[in-house]
């Protein structure tokens, strides 16, 4: 079993209803006046993606009903009326509440009976729009008076009174109802204050500034709260400390990686999310970062554990970290592994015989069409570049007369080649997840580069020999 996909994460966490439910059963009345006859769906949230919860029927005067003999999971969801409109709801411990509204105004005529997170969530929705309304404003009169000199005092005051109300709002969620599922999903959402950071010279540290934010990135998320899997909060978190906020290097990912991680530890079913979310973002094929595979490395091996992977079993496991295994040797500013195989004479060649400066692995299999591509333009570059690099290539997936055939029809045969049908001469040294797979190795034959094309050796090796393109 490979690291499972964020969507079928849905249905491997293991919840106890009776832990969050004070109720056995679920039943949600709703009215919408003005709303035809027809189908109605509860969607579900989770993380990024959506589901179907539920669906019902809504009659001819607006009212429909979903209910369950068992409670809900808690969470986020979406009401899709039958013409694709919708308005929100959440699901916690009150699972028997009524919501009333009208469609000509579905968020501001809305009235909710026995549920205190719906009657938050619609103080937030109507505050949001009424600040809507007025950003809507202040932009449409700072684009008539962009030229005015006190134009730009009263945006800021004007964008600062906004955000002042909406931290205030959210503060006295938190004095009233701390709680509550929603002050905790508002409260997770809250981004920090920018603070202001100067450097020596009095001028803004743009760098200090963005360390400072981050640190603050998470206080006021509970992450010991598994109910905000089931909220877009969480993903949205983590795709902005992780990939926005975050230089798309692996030593700088690891790092924050290791932060979010280790708070995510609080809770059993959050550990899981996070751990998991941030290893598949960086699994081989699925990164475009060089060297993506070192955060993936690094997850599974620090954090995939018996103790820690619960959702896994023995075999599962062993084969996550195995894999791991298998492509920890070809991370960059490793050393290289040698390679030992035949040539096709028969002879024994190895990568660590090769005198030149630089070799370029280059893995690939005949049949593959994009190897097919490649190899011309690696040949290219080959034949401009021979003096300084030399090209130890391994095929892979074929046999002696397919290989030998694809070495004379690209005419390939003056760099070395060698082939190894067993492929025990490569195993767990250099990772290959689709061909075709160049690495390149420096004069130390350390890994500077992989996951290339063609087009991007020369600024690998450029950069490694201090030229600037």
């Amino acid at each position: 079993m490979k690291l499972i996909s964020i969507f079928s994460f849905l249905f491997v966490l293991t919840f106890n209803l009776k832990s969050f439910s004070q109720q056995d059963s679920c039943h949600l009345k709703f009215e919408v006046k003005g709303e035809t006859a027809g189908k109605v769906k509860l969607i579900g949230v989770f993380a990024d993606q959506n589901y179907i919860a539920d669906s019902t029927m809504i009659d001819a005067d607006g009212k429909f009903e979903f209910k369950r003999k068992s409670p809900m999971k808690p969470g986020y969801f979406y009401v899709i009326l039958p013409d694709y409109t919708n308005f929100h709801v959440m699901i916690d411990k009150e699972q028997h509440f009524s919501m009333r509204t009208t469609k000509s105004d579905l968020i501001n005529n809305m009235k909710v009976e026995g549920s205190l997170d719906n009657l938050l969530l619609y103080e937030a929705l109507r505050l949001q729009m009424i600040h809507d309304k007025k950003i809507d404003s202040v932009n449409q009169f700072k684009k008539l008076h962009e030229a005015e000199p006190t134009t730009q005092k009263y945006v800021e005051d004007a964008f600062q009174k906004i955000n002042d109300e909406r931290k205030a709002q959210v503060k006295s969620f938190v004095e009233k109802y701390p709680q509550a599922f929603f002050t905790k999903f508002k409260s997770a959402g809250q981004n920090p204050d920018l603070v202001e950071v100067l450097d020596e010279k009095g001028q803004v540290d743009r760098a200090a500034q963005l360390q400072y934010f981050k640190a603050q990135f998470w206080d006021n998320v509970d992450m010991s709260d598994s109910r905000l899997i089931y909220t877009p909060v969480i993903v949205n978190k983590l795709n902005k400390y992780i990939v926005d906020f975050t230089v798309q290097h692996p030593d700088s990912i690891i790092k924050y990686a290791d932060k979010i991680i280790q708070k995510s530890l609080a809770n059993r079913e959050m550990f899981q999310f996070v751990s998991n979310w941030i290893a598949l973002k960086y699994q081989p094929t699925k990164t475009k970062v060089m060297d993506g595979e070192a955060v993936y490395v690094h997850i599974i091996n620090k954090y995939f554990t018996k103790e820690n992977a619960y959702w896994l079993d023995t075999a599962e496991l062993g084969k996550l970290r195995k894999k791991a295994w298998e492509m920890e040797s070809s991370l960059l500013n490793k050393k290289g592994p040698d390679v030992i195989s035949v040539d096709p004479n028969g002879q024994t060649k190895s990568i660590y015989e090769i005198k030149k400066p630089y070799v370029i692995v280059f893995m690939f299999d005949p049949k593959c069409d994009h190897c097919r591509e490649e190899t011309p333009k690696l040949r290219k570059f080959y034949q401009e570049w021979k003096d300084k690099v030399e090209v130890f290539a391994i095929a892979m997936q074929t046999n002696d007369k397919e290989w030998k055939e694809f070495l004379d029809k690209y005419q390939i045969r003056d760099w070395t080649n060698v082939y190894d049908p067993t492929n025990r001469s490569i195993y767990a040294k250099y990772w290959v997840d689709i061909t075709p797979e160049m690495y390149v190795l420096d004069k130390n034959r350390k890994i500077i580069g992989k996951n290339l094309k063609t087009d991007q050796l020369s600024i690998i090796l450029n950069k490694d020999l201090g030229i600037q393109e």
